[in-house]
C-alpha cells in the first residue's frame, strides 16, 4: 500500500482522525522495503492532507488551519517510527530469533502448535535433467548472448518455471570413491562425460580406463604433472611453504588438479569455472573431493567479500584480462588480500618462446604483455618473480601506492559509496577497490600464519554487529562441543565416507573449524540477507560464499556428502518457501548423503513430511544441551534410479551444443574457456 492508495482510503473516511493516521503510518512502514520509501510516503501524505479535504476537494483556509497541526503531529509520528525502524533493523536478527523461538515454547506450555503440512510425494524429473543446474541452465543461454559471457552467469528461472521434481542420478550411479583415492580416480558412470575425455586427453587432464576416469595430474601448462608445476611455483613464492598463503582461488580450473595438489601443501583452494564448453569441470572437481563452485568473471562480482584470498591463479584460462577496461583483473584485485599474489601461466607469459604455438604472432603477444603489465601497474601490482612459463605479481601490501594515484588516471579509485563486500548480483565497476586502511593486520604480511590463523580472532570481526573476541571464542567453543555431538549421531562423520560438506548458514565458520582435522572440507555459506560475517570466515583460513537460499546453489547435482543447517528455516522462512529449499538440498546432496538440520520445533514436523516425500529417511534427536525449543533432524537421502529406462540423455550438452546451437552462441562460449 503506497500513499496514493492510502489517500484514496482517506477520501472515503469522514475524518482523518488520529486512529486513521496511526493505521496509515503502520501500513506504510510495514509495506516499505526501504526506509526512504517510508519517509517519502509520509511526506506525500502530508501534502495530500494539506491540499485535500474529506471530499477530496482543495481545502479552504479554515480547513487548512485545522489540518496543519494534525500534519505536524503526523510528521513527528513518522519521524519517531522511522527512528524505531532503524533500531528494529539493526536488532532484527535478535528480534526474529527471539520471537521465533518464544512462539514455540516447551511442549507443556506451547503457545503455537508445530507447523503441519500435507504429505507430497515428489515426482522424478526426466532423465535428461540428471545434471540440471537451474541458475546456469544451457537451455536458457540463447536469452543472454552478448560480447561478454553474461550467458554463463547466474540466471535463475522465474517461480513459475521452477522444477518441483527429484533429479535422478545417471544409470549405474555408484557411491563415490573415498578420499584421498578419489583425487586420482572416479567412477565413469557417475560423471559419464565423453566430450571432455576426447577433447582433453592429449593434455592429460583425465583418461578413461575401464569403469573409471583416471586423473594423471596433467594440464595445458603442466604436461609433466601438476606436482612439478607447483614445485616451481613454490620456489618463486616461498610464502606458499610456511603457512603465509592459506586460501587460493583458481580461475578456469579445468578438473582442479592444481587445487587438488595444494591440499597436501596446506593450501585450501576454491576452484572456479563456468558451465561452459568444457561442460563438467566443476562436476569432476567435486566428484574428486576438491573444493569447487560454478562461476565466471563477467559483468557481476564473484560472490566473495573483498580482501579474501591470499592467492589467485590462472593457468591458460584464456580470460581476456585487458579487455573491457580491465574489469576482470579489477575483480581479482578486489577479492585478493593486500600483499596477495596473482599467478599467471600461459599467454602472453613467455611469449618469446611460446607464441608460435598460440596461433598468434610475436608482435601481438608482445603487445598483449605490455598492456597487461601497464594495467597491473595501474592497479598497484608489482612484478614479484618470473621464470619460464610462470609470472607472479603481488598486490600492494598497504595504501601508499593508491594514495599516489592521480585523480584523472584510469582506472579511478572507487567512491566511498560503493560497498567493497557487496557481492550478490552486484555489477563489477570499472574502479579500484582500495582496502580499508583501518584494518592493519588483515594483509598477507601481517595476518597470522596457518594453522594459528584458524583460532586467532580476526580483525574484521569489528565489522560485525556485536562482534568481539569473546563472541568469537564462545562460538568456537560451542561448535567444538556441537561437532563432537554430531559425530555421535552420525558415526560416518569424521571418516572417509564423508568428504564434501556444506554449512548452509554459517556465522564465523565454527562448524568447519571444529572439523579441521577430519578428512573433509567445508563450503561455508553466508546468506546474502544476513549480517556479513564472511570476511571473518576467510580471515580464519577457511573458504565460503554468499548465497540466497530462495535460489539454487551454484553447483551440480550430487556434489555434497553432508549438508548442515542451524536455524536456517527460522531465519529465512519469511522469504523462502521451505519446499523449494529442501528440493534444492535434495538436488545437491549425494545419494546416501546426510543432512543435519538443527531447527525450532515449530518447523521440524513439516521438514520431516517434505523430506519423506523426497525419499529421505529422517529421525529426530535432542540437541546437545537438551533444548525444549529446538530439535535436530538427522536425514539420509536414499539411492534410487530413474523409473524410466530412457537412454537418450542430455548427453552433457556436448552433442546438442555442437549441432543444435547457432554459431554466435558457440562462438561466445569458445571465447570463454574459464
Amino acid at each position: 500500500m503506497d500513499y496514493v492508495e492510502l489517500n484514496a482510503n482517506m477520501g472515503r473516511d469522514t475524518q482523518a482522525d488520529g486512529i486513521t493516521l496511526t493505521y496509515i503510518m503502520v501500513e506504510l512502514f510495514n509495506n516499505s522495503d526501504q526506509s526512504w520509501e517510508f519517509v517519502y510516503s509520509c511526506i506525500g501524505l502530508v501534502v495530500v492532507m494539506t491540499m485535500n479535504n474529506k471530499d477530496g476537494n482543495p481545502v479552504t483556509q479554515p480547513d487548512k488551519s485545522r489540518v496543519l497541526p494534525m500534519a505536524i503531529i503526523f510528521v513527528v509520528l513518522c519521524g519517531f517510527s522511522f527512528y524505531m525502524g532503524i533500531i528494529f533493523c539493526s536488532e532484527k536478527d535478535k528480534f526474529v530469533s527471539f520471537y521465533s523461538l518464544k512462539s514455540v515454547e516447551s511442549p507443556k506450555g506451547s503457545s503455537i502448535s508445530p507447523l503441519q503440512i500435507k504429505y507430497i510425494s515428489f515426482p522424478e524429473c526426466s532423465i535428461d535433467f540428471q545434471d540440471y543446474t537451474p541458475c546456469t541452465d544451457p537451455r536458457r543461454w540463447r536469452k543472454y548472448i552478448s560480447d561478454r559471457p553474461t550467458l554463463l552467469e547466474r540466471h535463475c528461472p522465474p517461480k513459475f518455471e521452477r522444477k518441483e521434481c527429484l533429479v535422478p542420478p545417471p544409470d549405474g550411479y555408484k557411491p563415490p570413491i573415498r578420499w584421498p583415492k578419489s583425487r586420482d580416480e572416479c567412477w565413469y558412470s557417475n560423471v559419464p562425460n565423453e566430450w571432455i575425455n576426447k577433447q582433453k586427453s592429449n593434455q592429460h587432464w583425465l583418461k578413461k580406463e575401464g569403469e573409471k576416469f583416471i586423473f594423471p595430474g596433467g594440464g595445458t601448462m603442466f604436461p609433466n604433472g601438476v606436482g612439478e608445476y607447483v614445485d616451481l611455483m613454490q620456489d618463486l613464492i616461498p610464502e606458499m611453504k610456511d603457512g603465509t598463503v592459506r586460501t587460493a582461488i583458481d580461475t578456469g580450473c579445468g578438473v582442479a588438479s592444481w587445487g587438488g595438489d595444494l591440499l597436501d601443501r596446506g593450501i585450501l583452494t576454491l576452484s572456479l569455472a563456468p558451465r561452459d564448453n568444457h561442460r563438467a569441470q566443476i562436476q569432476f572437481a567435486l566428484e574428486r573431493g576438491i573444493p569447487a563452485i560454478v562461476g565466471v568473471i563477467s559483468t557481476q562480482r564473484l560472490p566473495f567479500p573483498s580482501n579474501s584470498f591470499d592467492m589467485a591463479h590462472c593457468s591458460r584460462c584464456l580470460i581476456p584480462w585487458t579487455e573491457f577496461g580491465g574489469v576482470y583483473l579489477l575483480e581479482i584485485h578486489r577479492i585478493l588480500r593486500p600483499g596477495g599474489f596473482w599467478v599467471l601461466s600461459g599467454p602472453p607469459i613467455n611469449y618469446e618462446r611460446r607464441w608460435h604455438g598460440w596461433n598468434s604472432t610475436i608482435e601481438a603477444q608482445r603487445s598483449d604483455y605490455d598492456k597487461l603489465q601497464e594495467l597491473l601497474t595501474s592497479l598497484c601490482f608489482k612484478m614479484y618473480k618470473k621464470k619460464g612459463d610462470i609470472a607472479v605479481w603481488q598486490k600492494s601490501p598497504d595504501n601508499n601506492c593508491y594514495n599516489k594515484l592521480a585523480r584523472d588516471t584510469y582506472p579511478p579509485k572507487c567512491d566511498d559509496s560503493l560497498e567493497p563486500d557487496s557481492a550478490w548480483y552486484t555489477p563489477i565497476h570499472s574502479c579500484i577497490v582500495v582496502p580499508d586502511p583501518k584494518f592493519k593486520i588483515s594483509g598477507l604480511s601481517s595476518i597470522s600464519k596457518w594453522p594459528k590463523r584458524l583460532h586467532v580472532t580476526p580483525e574484521r570481526i569489528s565489522m560485525v554487529h556485536r562482534g568481539s573476541a569473546s563472541a568469537f571464542k564462545h562460538d568456537e567453543s560451542k561448535w567444538k562441543k556441537q561437532a563432537a555431538y554430531y559425530k555421535k549421531l552420525i558415526p560416518d562423520l569424521g571418516t572417509d565416507k564423508i568428504r564434501n560438506v556444506m554449512d548452509m548458514n554459517t556465522v564465523y565458520g565454527g562448524f568447519a573449524a571444529a572439523l579441521i582435522n577430519d578428512p573433509i572440507w567445508v563450503m561455508n555459506v553466508v546468506s546474502s540477507y544476513a549480517t556479513n560475517t564472511l570476511p571473518v570466515v576467510f580471515d580464519r583460513g577457511l573458504i565460503g560464499t554468499f548465497h540466497d537460499w530462495c535460489e539454487a546453489f551454484s553447483t551440480y547435482p550430487r556434489t555434497y556428502d553432508l549438508l548442515h543447517l542451524d536455524g536456517l528455516f527460522t531465519a529465512e522462512s519469511h522469504r523462502c518457501e521451505m519446499k523449494n529449499v529442501l528440493l534444492e538440498m535434495d538436488r545437491i546432496l549425494r545419494p546416501r548423503g546426510y543432512a543435519i538440520i538443527c531447527e525450532s520445533i515449530y518447523y521440524t514436523d513439516a521438514i520431516t513430511t517434505i523430506a519423506n516425500g523426497m525419499r529421505w529417511d529422517c529421525h529426530k534427536e535432542d540437541t546437545e544441551n537438551g533444548s525444549d525449543i529446538q530439535r535436530i533432524l538427522i536425514c539420509q537421502k536414499k539411492l534410487w534410479y530413474s523409473s524410466t529406462q530412457e537412454t537418450k540423455c542430455f548427453q552433457r550438452e556436448g552433442i546438442e551444443l555442437q549441432g543444435g546451437i547457432s554459431f554466435p552462441l558457440r562462438a561466445a562460449i569458445s571465447r570463454t574457456s574459464l
